[in-house]
């Protein structure tokens, strides 16, 4: 046991440091619980994603609106898409977000411009991180990137969905503020992308089983 402190600057110093330790103690704490919270949020997520797979196999338009819904929730984006790739062309197939209603401005089928997200995409590149796509190189050769600048848009990730090397698709986010999307967001939005390709995989299945039925 430690001696009692002997003189007045003593017991102040003790006081110090143990308020010090307990400020430390909450600190801690609060971490711990944003992060368990966080960890709540993402199990829920995709627990309801894997609800509407079960619900709607085959289906899989509620599939991709439901990740999206969930993803941009979770990451605190304005706008989302998802868009499936046919060997030419993205196809868009699902989006979510106040955006969505400017069908003018959201073909539904768009080949991929040089130089821009969607042509690195299809050239290998998995994930694409811009903090203000507005200043990036692929934003002049990007008439997407444009379309969303025209509506705040200003940072935004995109993702690929692919089986090893074979493209299946890309989803992309958008938000208004100069906002990188953060490493653990972006690791959230690779475990979205899983569940998309476990849907997809589902469908083709119970595609080849009809066929083999009929």
């Amino acid at each position: 046991m430690s001696p009692a402190p002997e003189t007045l600057a003593d017991q102040q110093q003790v006081i110090a440091d143990l308020q010090r330790e307990l400020s430390d103690t909450q600190e801690r704490l609060a971490e711990r619980t944003v992060e368990r919270d966080e960890a709540l949020a993402q199990q829920t997520a995709t627990a309801e994603v894997l609800q509407v797979i079960n619900a709607s196999p085959g289906d899989l338009t509620p599939v991709f609106e439901s990740i999206l819904d969930k993803a941009l929730r979770l990451c605190e984006a304005a706008f989302g898409a998802l868009a499936t790739w046919d060997g030419e062309y993205f196809n868009r197939v699902a989006t979510r977000g106040p955006w969505t209603g400017q069908r003018q401005y959201l073909e539904p089928r768009r080949k991929p411009a040089p130089g821009s997200f969607a042509e690195r995409i299809r050239h290998g590149e998995n994930i694409i991180s811009s903090s203000d796509m507005t200043q990036s190189d692929a934003f002049n050769s990007s008439p997407a990137l444009q379309a969303a600048a025209r509506f705040g848009m200003r940072s935004c990730v995109v993702v690929a969905l692919r089986m090893e090397t074979q493209l299946l698709g890309q989803i992309s986010f958008f938000r208004r503020e100069v906002l990188p999307f953060s490493e653990k967001e972006i690791a959230l939005l690779q475990n979205f992308v899983a569940q998309a390709f476990i849907a997809m995989e589902i469908a083709s299945l119970l595609e080849v089983l009809h066929q083999s039925t009929d």
